[in-house]
């Protein structure tokens, strides 16, 4: 498949995993007392909307080259160990979730990166729409140093594609506030990241979102010892005690987060 028709079906699958899960959130919700969602969505898809215009027409210009240079200089770990077609691919995906790991950390460990990142944990209210509402800073940052790591990995631009392919129906889903049986949440969350595990990254309380940072794969948290786990999420308290402020969670607010 072509690297144009992956990015169809990107675009193609995030709308109808959105549209589906939105649906379960209004049959199945797991917080029963969300009002204003299409208020809600809508704000945090014109966050999602900003950031992807940059991305088309700024940031994944330098990703696309690295990854091109990557491929035609045979650099990178996949190129030095001879990885081709499903096994190329496999590890991209892992090696690639890594870096998804350790950057999610950096960005609650190092002070100015969580200046950016805390505009996502301001959401109160998480539901699928959260998958998308990232500071266009944190996405600028990331998108140049996604570069570099693209290069180390020595992953095409396909690859990356296919990861993102991977990745953003599990995002959706864990960010989602459907109500899944706590047997199918276990199921889950024995391989990836289920959607009570990622709620309680959300919580108020800082040594709960401190932890559980892994993006696809539930195993780098339970490896790195970031693991976090209670047995009554229902009565999480979500978001930051700092930004509680109804006017910090307009698209001004958003915007103007890491000058707080």
């Amino acid at each position: 498949m072509s690297t144009r028709s992956l990015l169809l079906l990107r675009a193609v699958g995030g709308v109808a995993v959105l549209a589906l899960l939105f649906a379960l959130e209004g049959l199945i919700p797991f917080f029963p007392d969300r009002k204003a969602r299409l208020r809600h969505v809508a704000l945090n898809l014109a966050i999602g909307g900003i950031n992807l215009a940059a991305v088309a027409l700024l940031l994944v210009w330098p990703i696309r080259w690295a990854a091109q240079w990557a491929q035609q200089s045979g650099f990178g770990l996949a190129r030095w160990a001879g990885l081709s077609g499903a096994g190329a691919v496999a590890f991209g995906v892992v090696a690639f979730d890594a870096w998804m790991y350790g950057w999610h950390q950096a960005n609650h460990r190092l002070g100015f990166l969580w200046r950016f990142h805390r505009m996502h944990h301001s959401e109160r209210d998480m539901d699928v729409s959260t998958a998308v509402r990232f500071h266009p800073g944190e996405i600028a940052i990331s998108s140049f140093l996604r570069a570099g790591v693209l290069v180390g990995l020595g992953m095409s631009y396909q690859m990356l594609v296919i990861y993102e392919l991977v990745l953003l129906p599990i995002i959706q889903l864990h960010h989602s506030n459907v109500r899944l049986p706590r047997r199918l949440d276990r199921a889950l969350r024995a391989v990836i990241v289920s959607p009570n595990m990622h709620r309680l990254h959300h919580s108020v309380i800082r040594r709960e979102h401190d932890g559980n940072y892994a993006s696809i794969f539930s195993f780098w948290d339970r490896l790195l010892g970031s693991y976090r786990w209670r047995a009554d999420p229902q009565r999480l308290e979500l978001g930051l005690k700092r930004l509680k402020d109804r006017s910090w969670l307009t698209l001004r607010g958003m915007l103007a987060t890491p000058l707080r």
